[in-house]
């Protein structure tokens, strides 16, 4: 909720500019405006007289604070709070499919192409705070890391946990990844579903089709969207191990079966992407959080506070005064 002073009608401030004139008419007139009354003798009077002489400005002074808060007063100060509700009117599954095979350490992108995934996926997750998100890993098969929730701190920590290991059989099955998926989804409530799937090669393992697989995202109403991960050319990718486990790298040929990969976004309606810097990557991220947004309606209410009655009660209450000394204390004779 957000809390705010304001006036209604400022322009109602340029009232006071009148007050310097009339303070000016006053001294000048000052005297005017005071009888003298001529005695023989003012003996009896010097004391009360010198002093109710010295207060008798007061009423001016009383008059001209009236004004001031009356002048206030109609320009209309007051606070207004302002509180906005939000309502999710479409939620969106996504899961998002990563390719853990040994070429993602290839580091055409920095520091490698699975560390940069991780990077830009994290963020796209932290933008998408009403929406499900599922993970999954595949190489040579595949399998689920976090099934779709809206708890982003699971999610953010399994993917932080995400990394290339020998335990999954090597290769790349794009079928398996992308039917891992739509299983995933395919009991899904949402309105909308999505896979994004990334990978850095060809399909060359697993026991389903990666066109079937399509086919069976399209028959449940998922969309696909698909980035080859890698430059044009060459890039400086793992091909063997040394004796202590570590890999050793070498220039080789980037090949990713762009037909494949453009097929199944075609087929599922979503689009197909190459990200071949980190730059490229962050912006197909981007696009794809763009094309997929959840509707949310932002309700807003206002309330009003007039803060102008008691300054108007006060302006009343000084003129009262103000009248009252002028006919008692400071009453006028001739």
């Amino acid at each position: 909720m957000l809390s705010n002073f304001e006036f209604t009608n400022p322009e109602f401030f340029w009232l006071f500019l009148a007050l310097p004139v009339a303070i000016a008419w006053y001294i000048w007139k000052r005297k005017k405006q005071t009888p003298a009354v001529k005695l023989s003798s003012i003996k009896g009077f010097k004391t009360g007289s010198s002093l109710l002489s010295k207060l008798r400005p007061l009423l001016f002074i009383l008059r001209l604070a009236a004004l001031s808060l009356i002048i206030i007063a109609l320009a209309r100060p007051r606070n207004v709070e302002v509180s906005t509700k939000t309502k999710t009117t479409k939620g969106i599954d996504i899961v998002i499919a990563i390719d853990v095979s040994a070429s993602m350490l290839a580091k055409d992108l920095r520091p490698n192409r699975l560390e940069a995934l991780k990077k830009v996926a994290a963020s796209f997750i932290n933008g998408r705070p009403n929406d499900r998100i599922g993970l999954i890993e595949y190489a040579g098969e595949s399998f689920t890391k976090t099934p779709i929730t809206s708890d982003k701190s699971i999610v953010l920590s399994a993917l932080k946990s995400i990394q290339y290991n020998n335990i999954i059989e090597g290769g790349t099955a794009i079928g398996m990844g992308l039917a891992t998926g739509v299983n995933r989804l395919k009991d899904s409530k949402a309105l909308s579903k999505v896979i994004i799937l990334m990978t850095d090669g060809e399909n060359n393992a697993g026991q389903i089709d990666p066109r079937i697989a399509a086919e069976l995202a399209q028959e449940f109403g998922i969309k696909v969207y698909t980035i080859g991960m890698g430059t044009n050319g060459m890039a400086l990718s793992p091909y063997a191990r040394n004796a202590n486990g570590t890999f050793v790298y070498e220039n080789i040929q980037v090949t990713i079966d762009e037909e494949l990969l453009e097929e199944i976004a075609a087929t599922t309606g979503g689009q197909y992407f190459r990200a071949t810097n980190n730059e490229k990557l962050q912006e197909i991220y981007n696009e794809i959080d763009k094309l997929e947004r959840t509707d949310v309606e932002e309700f807003k209410y206002t309330n009003y506070e007039e803060k102008y009655r008691p300054l108007v009660l006060l302006a009343g209450l000084l003129l009262l005064i103000e009248l009252l000394l002028k006919y008692t204390v400071f009453k006028s004779f001739v």
